[in-house]
């Protein structure tokens, strides 16, 4: 590769239009997330099929204590990413290294430790997070293998951030799906064929993060990557992982409170609706992350933009690219709530979900989704703050929808409604947050420089 096509391939981001740029990058970050639902999706459809309603109701219930190591990888990984982005804008390759490589280290470690605890405490873990004795054995048999393939998923999660930050969403994308296609392979041959139940679709994810942890290595080390790692790039320096820790709380506390919601809910469904209402959630809430990720994928377009630019002091583009994403996200939440309201019933029969339990998920189904319309912007809010390097407010915007409004709503309309008390809870917090975020957003926009800062060469 020329110095001319290095120099190109790092400064695409400030040049290319913001329209073109977002959908150059967003897309293959879409297809990706994609595929990472889909795996899910497929691993909920296929014990529904295979073992029941239960079997969907213990994925339900082990679902947040699994999503802490995502939640910790995602941290790392986009903490990091916000770096790498900011500091290849700034033409500081070197930090933009460092941070990848202490990322990197960060997310594997604090995995591992979670892993072992993880396995040792499962049982009282499982009993707070609501399980029920008929739940327990299949939510504990899943659990216990997702633990062993914690590290593989903190990695390779750690590491699709980063390459997706340098600009290269493809290979990201390429890597994820490689993880979906094996996964949906295996699903039905270790489910069906070894007569594994649960146990099967727990191996088939496990194997398929192990497969994406391998293409991830393999893009570092083949010298794809713009960033030139190191031996040194690895050695932890604690500024930076202090750095990369603050910029991706905000994505953390998000998925921590998503966690801590699934956990109140799941105990909340199993006093007011029985083992059915829980198999429901479990059901609702893979259509639900199915359904998001295009939009998650959409924002991760935007953040390397944002923070490109905005480390170039190309203020104008940083404006058009919230904007744009602004809308885009916008639009897309509102075709998934119609989709979810109109097709409600045949969504939820994949799993394969009895009268008894669409009973209860149909109308929570369509409450949950009608206020996806407020979703993106509500995400995109954090996201900016995380893309320029401001932790604090990102931590805030994190905070704000899961803390400060729903956890306290759940605690409270529960015991006033019942069942439907817990379903109207999430729609109401989106509205409020979103009020919030909005302000917040008109607020930054307005704090950028009028004019971009140009640099003059030679």
């Amino acid at each position: 590769m020329t110095k001319t096509e290095q120099i190109r391939k790092k400064e695409f981001m400030g040049v290319e239009p913001i329209g073109s740029l977002l959908w150059k990058l967003s897309l293959p970050a879409t297809v990706g997330m994609l595929a990472n639902a889909l795996y899910n999706l497929v691993d909920t459809i296929f014990i529904g099929q295979g073992v029941g309603s239960l079997g969907i109701a213990g994925i339900s219930i082990a679902f947040p204590l699994q999503m802490i190591v995502s939640a910790l990888a995602q941290m790392f990984g986009v903490g990091a990413a916000s770096i790498v982005a900011l500091k290849l804008g700034e033409g500081d390759e070197e930090s933009a290294a460092k941070a990848a490589g202490n990322a990197m280290i960060m997310a594997v470690g604090v995995a591992a430790i979670y892993a072992i605890l993880g396995s040792i405490f499962i049982d009282p873990l499982l009993n707070f997070v609501g399980v029920t004795e008929a739940i327990k054995p299949y939510a504990k048999d899943y659990l216990s293998i997702i633990y062993i393939g914690s590290i593989f998923l903190s990695f390779a999660m750690c590491c699709l951030n980063i390459i997706r930050a340098e600009g290269n969403a493809k290979e990201a994308m390429f890597i994820m799906l490689i993880g979906t296609i094996l996964n949906v392979i295996l699903d039905p041959i270790l489910i069906f064929g070894f007569n594994m139940g649960i146990k099967g679709a727990a191996i088939a994810t496990i194997v398929s993060q192990m497969s994406s942890t391998a293409f991830s290595l393999r893009y570092f080390l083949s010298g794809k990557s713009v960033l030139n790692l190191k031996r040194s790039s690895f050695v932890i320096k604690f500024t930076m992982v202090r750095q990369t820790i603050l910029l991706g709380t905000s994505t953390f506390i998000r998925q921590i409170g998503n966690s801590i919601v699934a956990i109140l809910m799941n105990n909340f469904l199993g006093i007011y609706g029985g083992n059915e209402a829980i198999a429901a959630f479990g059901m609702i809430n893979k259509l639900t992350i199915f359904f998001l990720m295009p939009m998650f994928g959409i924002v991760q377009g935007f953040q390397p933009i944002a923070g490109f630019n905005f480390g170039a002091k190309k203020y104008s583009r940083v404006r058009q690219v919230m904007k744009y994403t602004i809308i885009v996200c916008s639009l897309y939440g509102l075709f998934i709530s119609i989709i979810n309201i109109t097709f409600s019933r045949q969504l939820l029969l994949m799993f394969g979900a009895d009268e008894q339990v669409l009973k209860i998920a149909i109308p929570a189904l369509r409450v949950l989704m009608s206020t996806m319309v407020f979703i993106g912007i509500q995400v995109i809010g954090s996201t900016y703050f995380q893309a320029i390097g401001d932790s604090v407010p990102a931590i805030l915007f994190g905070l704000s929808r899961q803390f400060f409004i729903l956890i306290p709503i759940l605690l409270i309309l529960p015991q006033m409604f019942g069942l439907i008390g817990i379903w109207i809870s999430s729609p109401i917090a989106d509205i409020i947050a979103t009020l919030v975020t909005t302000i917040g957003v008109i607020v930054a926009l307005k704090k950028l420089p009028k004019q971009d800062v140009v640099k003059v060469i030679g």
